[in-house]
């Protein structure tokens, strides 16, 4: 399941990352219909925009499979000294093959 953006973090996207919101009413949770401007000097963006933006900033699945099946870096940085220290720092050394098996059992749509 995609990694959806905080809805403040999505706000914080608009009006130059100013803390230009507040909540209408503190118990009816954070959504853009209880979302409300702090004064004129900032514009409130229309809830296509707002939507826009949390499709732009969701992770897709293909890519927290990806950050989750990566090696550790420790371990990353250990392939890639014994492909230096055995001269096969290319695409057959272990650090290059490990990497890339990774990528190809999480393709990115249009790879």
């Amino acid at each position: 399941m995609p990694k959806l953006p905080d809805f403040q973090k999505v706000l914080r996207e608009f009006n130059n990352g100013a803390d230009w919101y507040e909540w209408i009413d503190l118990s009816e949770g954070e959504t853009y219909s209880n979302t409300q401007v702090k004064s004129d000097e900032y514009t409130m963006p229309t809830e296509e925009e707002v939507n826009a933006k949390i499709a732009e900033l969701t992770v897709p699945d293909w890519k927290i499979n990806r950050q989750s099946a990566y090696p550790a870096l420790a371990e990353q940085f250990d392939k890639l000294w014994h492909d230096i220290n055995n001269g096969t720092l290319d695409n057959t050394g272990v650090f290059f093959t490990a990497l890339k098996e990774v990528k190809d059992n999480n393709p990115k749509p249009g790879e």
